[in-house]
């Protein structure tokens, strides 16, 4: 009897990222009731209104065009899997929330006039993630530094170089916090199997003190 074969939702996370993003560029490409700047862009606005805070963290749905969205969800889709499947989604959504949060909050204080949507800080992020596997306190992955120069400093010379509608900040942004959250979520780790080895090892020492 063959194995039928089926399709699973591996990633709930990334996948709702994907099918969200896709509705709001294809609301934003309709363009009714100028919704893309009312939900998909954050921009300087008054911190009065409920919308801007809303705007905060839904930016990263909204992309200008089908190339633009499907440029960030094929990095979404080839590196979040990964990332999910080793921190779990709860942890994954807390890292594309604070990434979108500090994108925004950028954005607000250092460029008041530029509207910005779209996910390529939490692709950014996600890159800087990946970088990271487990570590021992003090150590930098060598893999962490290459991407950092690669990829960050690729955006810093691109920033000051070109003039185009890619906003180079969200990229640097979103890469500095990926690195900081990679680092962080990868110390514990590296801690407590620090800590279980120096157990291990007493243990080990204690069953041969009783052997003898």
């Amino acid at each position: 009897m063959k194995k039928k074969f089926t399709v699973t939702i591996n990633a709930p996370v990334v996948l709702g990222i994907v099918a969200i993003s896709l509705i709001a560029t294809i609301l934003m490409q309709m363009n009714i009731g100028n919704i893309g700047a009312l939900l998909f862009m954050t921009y300087r606005y008054s911190l009065l209104s409920p919308l801007t805070w809303v705007r905060a963290f839904t930016h990263i749905f909204g992309h200008v065009d089908f190339a633009h969205f499907a440029g960030n969800m094929g990095y979404l889709l080839l590196l979040g899997p990964m990332l999910e499947e080793k921190y779990g989604s709860k942890t994954l959504a807390t890292a594309v929330i604070i990434t979108a949060f500090v994108t925004s909050v950028v954005n607000y204080l250092l460029f008041p006039t530029v509207g910005l949507c779209g996910a390529s800080g939490v692709v950014f992020a996600f890159i800087m993630l990946s970088s990271f596997t487990s570590f021992k306190e003090g150590e930098i992955p060598l893999t962490f530094i290459l991407v950092a120069i690669f990829y960050i400093g690729q955006q810093i010379v691109d920033g000051l170089t070109i003039q185009d509608n890619i906003s180079n900040m969200a990229h640097i942004v979103g890469g500095i916090v990926g690195g900081i959250l990679g680092y962080n979520l990868n110390i514990k780790p590296a801690k407590d199997n620090t800590t279980e080895d120096s157990t291990t090892a007493a243990e080990t020492t204690d069953n041969e003190e009783n052997l003898i």
